[in-house]
């Protein structure tokens, strides 16, 4: 599993048939490896600060969670949906592979950033997305460090067509029930917060509740542990991506995953997501040079003041 994640360094899907192979020397993967955020590998690598501030939170949260709301109830109100809308179809776009597809982020603030935006309302930036051609939405629902809640999916679900990822810290199997009773159609799990036993439970539930996970990677160490679980158990159900955020600096750069993908396959750039750090049409062309055709944009569309209009501007050929 080392020699494999050492060989692809960055988050593909297994979407593909074939085994996963280097596209290019593995002598280069020195250099790709040596610009990554790489920390101290372990066994079971230390939790980074800030993460495991919030991941503590979280876990309050959802014991809290778990006395107002029993599990039955999400079952029964989970019964009650229509199918969840294909976030994996929406964003991997095999009838025009040479388009960039963006998941379009409704956030009204972060950890890193502190409050981007005043005027939030996450309706108004769904439908300005979804009529600038976003392919799908990501919605936080962190309320303590984002400024987000549930009750923006089934909101935003009722305004737009696109499906909707719950973009939060899943810790717990509740949380996926809890996700797609609130009209989620795919889920993120942060690698850097899970056990590996954790990622396959949480993917195969939501696999069960055909949602698709969006499996996020940081850290090189978190990719060597996840790289054998994505697309488990169904391939059309799982994206893993690659946050160029340095979770210790807070700092972004997207050469993160330009200097991977260069070593996958064709089949596997395809569906590979970045994610932070991309605020320009020239960022996104030379994205598309690499063969990296998905993108979760948002902050810089956030601090705009019409994130619709930005998003078509980011869609624009670079000048």
């Amino acid at each position: 599993a080392v020699q494999i994640a050492s060989c692809i360094g960055v988050a593909v899907v297994a979407a593909a048939a074939s085994p996963v192979e280097c596209a290019a020397p593995c002598a280069a993967m020195d250099a790709a490896q040596a610009a990554w955020p790489v920390h101290a590998v372990h066994a079971t690598t230390p939790m980074i600060p800030v993460l495991k501030h919030i991941v503590e939170h979280k876990r309050r949260e959802v014991a809290e969670a778990k006395r107002a709301v029993p599990l039955e109830t999400l079952r029964e109100r989970i019964s009650e949906l229509g199918r969840p809308r294909n976030f994996f179809r929406s964003v991997v776009d095999d009838r025009h592979p040479g388009a960039m597809r963006i998941i379009a982020e409704v956030k009204r603030k972060s950890p890193s950033a502190g409050v981007i935006r005043e005027d939030f309302d996450p309706v108004a930036i769904a439908k300005s997305y979804f009529e600038a051609g976003a392919a799908a939405i990501s919605c936080l629902t962190d309320r303590e460090f984002f400024g987000g809640d549930l009750s923006f999916i089934h909101a935003i679900r009722d305004a737009v067509p696109l499906p909707v990822l719950r973009k939060d810290f899943i810790i717990d199997p509740y949380q996926v029930y809890e996700a797609r009773a609130a009209g989620a159609d795919a889920i993120l799990l942060i690698a850097e917060c899970l056990h590996e036993s954790e990622i396959i439970d949480f993917q195969i539930l939501a696999t069960e509740l055909q949602m698709t996970t969006l499996l996020e990677v940081h850290q090189l160490e978190s990719l060597w542990r996840a790289v054998n679980h994505v697309g488990f158990p169904h391939s059309g159900y799982g994206l893993l991506g690659v946050n160029n955020r340095d979770l210790e600096t807070m700092k972004t750069d997207i050469r993160h995953v330009m200097r991977v993908a260069d070593m996958v396959e064709a089949p596997l750039r395809r569906v590979l997501v970045a994610e932070s750090g991309i605020q320009t049409p020239a960022d996104l062309a030379r994205l598309r040079s690499h063969g990296v055709h998905i993108a979760l944009v948002g902050e810089s569309l956030m601090r705009q003041p019409d994130p619709g209009a930005a998003l078509r501007a980011l869609l624009s050929d670079p000048a």
